[in-house]
């Protein structure tokens, strides 16, 4: 009688092999798999220490004693890029609401109408924010640093680029919210007391929503470019509502109501125009 051959032994089991499409689904499966464990990095391999020299005209030996390894500058440069890379405070924005001001004259002489006057700000500053981010190398630099500090192996480097990030986040946000607040001043509106928030907290849902939008448009362009022609926000003026807009004006009726203390004399737009020309955003 003949022995039987067990089904998992070598000589009755061959391996398998796989097809074009499973081997292609295992690699990346296990690539995955690897960057969830191990975080994805972007690299900087593309920039030549000796180009760098050449552009800076610099000495080579000097740039050499300053940095005897490569990868030493490079933990320099990194931690220099997170602490000037953060998004820029727009130039165009007072020009804007100067604009704004000028074609409707007559929209600071009842609180209804300043509410149409300060929602068509928002519907245009919105919009401009949001192209001037969405555009901007220093922009998408931050946001590279943001997606790469998790992955940094070097974990004092690490800390000193999320410290750098973190400062250069609250500073920004200071910024804005600054800004928030004196148009806010402008208009006779203040935050609704029974939220009991602050105008860095209105800023970093602003920010947030628009940085949403910006990385939700770089895989999907049409958000860029998406209006609807609506009146919203109880306003009777039809306008070309964009997704910045509307998003940012959702956030600013929620955290804003007019201020019963404000009183509008017939001095008040010429004080608002005279605050506008003290006004000195940083460039």
């Amino acid at each position: 009688m003949s022995a039987r051959r067990s089904p998992s032994s070598g000589l009755a089991r061959r391996s398998r092999r796989l097809s074009d499409q499973e081997t292609r689904d295992r690699m990346l499966q296990a690539a995955i798999a690897m960057i969830n464990r191990t975080g994805l990095t972007v690299s900087l391999d593309h920039i030549g220490f000796e180009d760098l020299i050449r552009e800076a005209g610099v000495s080579r030996s000097t740039a050499y004693r300053h940095w005897p390894y490569k990868d030493l500058f490079f933990s320099d440069l990194v931690k220099e890029l997170a602490t000037t890379a953060g998004p820029p405070i727009l130039r165009g924005e007072l020009a804007l609401i100067r604009q704004v001001l000028a074609e409707h004259p007559g929209r600071l002489e009842t609180a209804e109408l300043r509410h149409r006057l300060l929602l068509e700000l928002i519907r245009r500053l919105a919009l401009l924010d949001f192209q001037e981010v969405s555009t901007s190398p220093g922009w998408r630099t931050y946001l590279a640093l943001h997606a790469t500090v998790s992955g940094l192996a070097d974990d004092g480097l690490r800390a000193e680029i999320q410290a750098a990030l973190a400062q250069s986040d609250a500073a920004h946000t200071a910024r804005v919210a600054q800004a928030w607040q004196q148009v806010t001043t402008l208009f006779g509106y203040r935050l609704r007391p029974e939220l009991a928030t602050t105008f860095e907290a209105l800023a970093t849902l602003v920010d947030a929503t628009l940085r949403g939008l910006v990385i939700t448009a770089l895989s999907s362009p049409e958000t860029a470019a998406h209006t609807a022609s609506a009146q919203p926000f109880g306003t009777p003026d039809r306008a070309e509502w964009s997704l910045p807009a509307l998003g940012v004006a959702s956030l600013a009726m929620s955290f804003l109501e007019p201020d019963p203390a404000v009183e509008w004399t017939a001095d008040r737009p010429a004080e608002i125009h005279r605050l506008l020309d003290a006004w000195k955003p940083e460039e």
